[in-house]
């Protein structure tokens, strides 16, 4: 598992059937990017907004929003504050279009102002980012959220490499349960994924034949997994700019 590059954003956003598309943005914009990204919000948006105590949370949630609002907008070739959403029974959002679901399907996450958007026609899919922390990368929250399987590699690994290795498990457990769309419906010990750094991503489950793992850096001091049904897609990777 190398790092992998975000390309500049390119002169047409167009998403193949065999491609996910992933995006970066940083999420502590300027003023004058956040102006421009607030209108495309919608009324329940702003409501959600302004339940934010700290500022610096309400305009991350602003950005977040206005950010997977244009980029959907560029997808579906509409303008982002025409966009409407529907949720699914957990709150997986889902994109309309003429009052039917749209055949794009998209997830998004976040981690101390890095955000990823991921992109794919007519295929389930999950992203997970954090940042990695040491301090959180402890052997008594595997132990609670992890499965059997997974705690024994944990504790097999070099104490160095233990903190990309909890953050590997999470992102990946993650980025499954959200593609899955059934929240914690899922009993996060009742599936595990590979975990050891450098080593091929695997996932053990139910349904683990109808999936691909890819876990990559985002930056150096993040990791993330994009879950996608299917097997034999293209990931490609693109940096958000303003």
């Amino acid at each position: 598992m190398g790092d992998r590059s975000f390309l500049p954003k390119p002169p047409e956003t167009e998403l193949r059937e065999n491609e996910i598309h992933v995006w970066r943005a940083w999420l502590d914009c300027e003023p004058a990017v956040l102006h421009q990204l607030d209108p495309m919000l919608a009324s329940d948006e702003r409501l959600r907004a302004d339940r934010f105590v700290f500022e610096r949370d309400r305009n991350r949630f602003v950005a977040a929003r206005g950010i997977l609002r244009q980029l959907l907008a560029e997808y579906v070739k509409r303008s982002p504050s025409e966009l409407q959403f529907n949720y699914g029974p957990q709150g997986k959002p889902l994109l309309l279009a003429n009052d039917a679901t749209s055949p794009l399907e998209f997830n998004i996450s976040h981690s101390h102002g890095m955000a990823l958007f991921a992109f794919a026609k007519k295929r389930s899919l999950g992203i997970d980012v954090e940042l990695l922390r040491p301090e959180f990368a402890g052997e008594s929250i595997a132990r609670r959220y992890f499965s059997a399987t997974e705690i024994e590699e944990f504790l097999a690994l070099p104490p160095d490499l233990r903190t990309e290795g909890f953050f590997l498990c999470w992102t990946r457990k993650e980025a499954y349960i959200k593609a899955r769309g059934e929240g914690l419906q899922i009993p996060l010990t009742s599936f595990s994924v590979s975990l050891t750094p450098g080593q091929p991503e695997i996932l053990q489950s139910v349904d683990g034949f109808r999936w691909s793992v890819r876990s990559f850096r985002p930056a150096r001091q993040y990791v993330a997994a994009v879950i996608g049904e299917g097997k034999g897609w293209t990931l490609r990777q693109w940096e958000w700019t303003a």
